[in-house]
């Protein structure tokens, strides 16, 4: 059973696994632990990751990122219709009313869901942690922001089922982070004792969480959250940009918003930009070639662009106020201060934050995988397949849920708060509804000035009641009419923890339709990767015989061969760049063997230039072997030999070598251009079968010889009279004679009174 954890962020992901007794984060096929959340399209194939970040610029209209935030949203979402104006590719309405992306895939227009498009992400994610493990992958936690509604999250499960994905469970970031730091800490309070209070603060690409967490020993309890989900170092980025935007509009006479291109290449470097500018305080240059209409641009820019951040770096205390108010607690409770994210690493925001709570930030975790490794800690504690530290966790409602109902009874809707903001979650409650008729919930958030979505609606579920009549055995309560028995109802316990929604859950015949579409474009990936490595293996060889005819193989080849096979690679190439350049997968391979036919005799020469020599004295050294022992067989070593044996092993021998000084001799006259008289397997092949012949001769070993046993003298009874006797019973060593082994004096039996 496998167990992961994915932090699929707004710019970038991570893939966190149990392995070896730990939790490691993994690397992708660029050996890099970070993989960008980009999904490109092409004309045959989808790229994703590093591979469709690299094709931002070249193809930016087919080329998508930062789709988390369209989660769950309707199109006509007045924050999809704000945002829709300042991305790169087009967004378009799905039939069920939410949000799609546009964009030309195989030559034709196609509108993929949000969720299709972070199904194919989550995809890359899990062969990645499937080429860590070297096993399938199923089950995973995947983490999302805090501030996340009940349809943004219903979304991310669905994404992940697409992905053929078991998603056990959604963890919050920062409750996430949460149990990355608690559960390796060895000194905690005990559970009687006054908790430890740690504020984790969590500034994203995209967004800025903050959550208090108290501590105790295998415990972790999340006291409050507060969030911006519009502030990130994204906003930062969009300052960078409309700074430079306005510099070389002057500068250069040039509008760059005109240009996607040369609008996605400027946020680049300003991102770079930001990020040189969080450990340099001095003047920074930026420099880019050919930005636009063959024009070079640069700039310079150091830290006092923090002036123009003044808005955004205003809003970085007021999550900080308003988790101190939710929780009640005072700055002295605070124990630590944890920040993490890519963003946290600017200094104007570090420095606000260490003010606002007056001590000194702590960074003992990972900015940028903590995420990750603590959702593989909360797959390896639900796995049951890992033996993990018992260690409870206990999450917030971020927003007030309550319950609506039409009530005849009051001539109107009745509702109430079910879940107040901050409550423990996961939990659940029984409500008990007195009906004669069937009637509908519908679950909602009650504060929709806090909540970040336009749509306070959960779900709505529809009540159906079940009447039994109540079985009464009395014969006089049988002949009762019908209307006068009593009536059962059948009372249904509705568990309403925060994702159990159907708001804006897909329809099974749609997530079953996204799910075969999904397979069927991994599997064009898949043969267009073979088409693609097929071409490279041409390209590469073209390119590395024709360095090599002129450097290791030249004396391997005749110069006519050489001019020929050469004019054969440079054909080769053409073609390539011509009528080669989209083929099928079969006609690169032909190519390849066509090509394989001509160099390969040639490398073969070489070959068996370096390895001849090598078989050559191995067995040289092999006869040399076996007729010393020939010459030695009279000697007293070698005289259990069989005769007729050792006179075997001279003729194998003598045989042998003649073969191998006549191979030898052919060979000398051979050019090293020409095929070779002998081939090292040959040599190898003779070299087994005089092993074979000789060596179970040349190693038998000498019989070994044992002494001859002495006779024990028959027990003599009585003394022996003399004492030549009493001196040869006893084997006396003076007279010549050994002294018998373990010879033990024998003492008579004794009665003792």
């Amino acid at each position: 059973m496998s167990v992961v954890g994915f932090d699929v962020g707004f710019q970038s992901c991570y893939v966190a696994v149990a392995r070896a007794g730990g939790i490691e984060t993994v690397a992708n096929e660029y050996s890099d632990r970070c993989t960008p959340s980009f999904v490109s399209f092409g004309p045959r194939n989808r790229s994703i990751g590093a591979a469709a970040k690299n094709q931002v610029v070249t193809n930016c209209k087919n080329t998508v990122q930062g789709f988390k935030r369209f989660h769950g949203r309707a199109f006509s979402d007045p924050y999809v219709q704000a945002e829709k104006s300042s991305l790169v590719f087009d967004l378009a309405q799905m039939p069920t009313g939410t949000t799609g992306i546009k964009v030309m895939y195989m030559e034709e227009e196609k509108v993929f869901s949000i969720e299709q498009v972070t199904a194919m992400l989550l995809t890359k994610l899990k062969e990645t942690a499937e080429a860590a493990l070297k096993k399938p992958v199923a089950d995973c936690v995947i983490s999302v922001p805090s501030f996340f509604t009940d349809a943004e999250r219903r979304s991310v499960m669905d994404a992940a089922q697409i992905a053929g994905l078991n998603c056990l469970r959604l963890m919050n970031d920062t409750t996430a982070v949460a149990l990355a730091y608690g559960i390796y800490k060895q000194d905690l309070p005990a559970p009687e004792e006054k908790p430890r209070i740690v504020v984790f603060v969590d500034v994203g690409h995209a967004g800025y969480q903050v959550s208090v967490c108290a501590f105790n020993k295998g415990k972790l309890k999340v006291l409050g959250s507060a969030f911006d989900p519009e502030l990130g170092g994204k906003d930062f980025d969009e300052v960078l940009v409309k700074y430079f935007c306005e510099e070389f509009a002057q500068k250069y006479k040039l509008d760059v918003r005109s240009k996607p291109r040369a609008l996605v290449r400027l946020y680049q470097e300003c991102e770079k930009l930001k990020k040189l500018m969080s450990a340099n305080s001095s003047d920074l240059p930026l420099n880019i070639e050919c930005f636009m209409n063959d024009i070079d641009v640069s700039g310079t820019l150091n830290r006092s662009f923090e002036e123009f951040c003044a808005e955004l770096l205003t809003k970085v205390e007021a999550p900080l106020r308003s988790i101190m108010e939710q929780t009640r607690l005072k700055k002295d409770d605070i124990y630590a201060v944890e920040i993490i994210g890519g963003a946290s690493r600017i200094t104007a925001i570090k420095e606000r934050i260490s003010k606002f709570f007056g001590k000194e930030l702590s960074t003992t975790l990972n900015a940028d995988e903590a995420v990750a490794r603590g959702c593989a800690l909360q797959c390896a504690i639900l796995s049951p397949a890992f033996k993990v530290r018992e260690f409870s966790i206990t999450e917030v409602v971020p927003y007030p849920i309550s319950l609506k109902w039409t009530s005849a009874a009051d001539e109107g809707i009745s509702d109430c708060e079910v879940f107040p903001k901050n409550h423990a979650a996961p939990f659940s409650k029984v409500l008990t509804f007195y009906r004669r008729e069937p009637f509908s919930l519908e679950a909602y958030y009650n504060n929709p000035k806090e909540l970040p979505y336009p749509d306070p609606t959960m779900g709505m579920l529809g009540m159906l009641l079940c009447f039994a009549s109540e079985d009464n055995k009395q014969e006089e309560k049988k002949n009762e009419p019908p209307q006068a028995k009593k009536a059962k109802v059948k009372t249904k316990t509705v568990d309403l923890p925060i994702e159990n929604s159907l708001h804006w859950q897909l329809a099974s015949e749609t997530l079953n339709l996204f799910v075969e579409n999904e397979g069927k474009m991994i599997m064009q990936d898949k043969l267009e990767k073979e088409r693609n490595d097929a071409k490279n293996y041409v390209e590469e060889y073209v390119y590395e015989m024709r360095d090599k005819l002129h450097g290791v193989l030249e004396n391997f080849v005749s110069e006519a061969d050489r001019d020929s096979f050469s004019l054969k690679l440079e054909d080769t190439e053409n073609w390539l760049y011509e009528e080669g350049e989209d083929q099928q997968k079969q006609v690169y391979i032909d190519k390849l063997a066509e090509l394989k036919k001509l160099g390969e005799p040639i490398q073969n020469r070489l070959m068996e230039a370096e390895e001849r020599p090598k078989a050559l004295n191995e067995l040289g050294r092999q006869i040399q072997q076996y007729m010393k022992v020939v010459e030695a067989y009279k000697d007293e070593l070698y005289d259990h030999l069989d005769e007729l044996e050792v006179m075997k092993v001279e003729k194998q021998g003598n045989e042998t070598m003649t073969w191998m000084n006549n191979k030898m001799n052919l060979q000398s006259k051979q050019s090293l251009s020409q095929d070779p008289v002998v081939k090292a397997q040959e040599i190898q092949a003779k070299t087994k079968e005089l092993y074979s012949a000789c060596n179970h001769v040349v190693t038998k070993p000498k019989p070994k010889v044992e002494p001859p046993k002495e006779e024990t003298p028959a027990e003599q009874n009585g003394p022996v009279n003399g004492q030549e006797g009493s001196e040869a019973q006893a084997g006396n060593p003076e007279k010549g004679q050994a002294a018998p082994e373990n010879t033990e004096a024998k003492l008579p039996e004794m009665d003792i009174d």
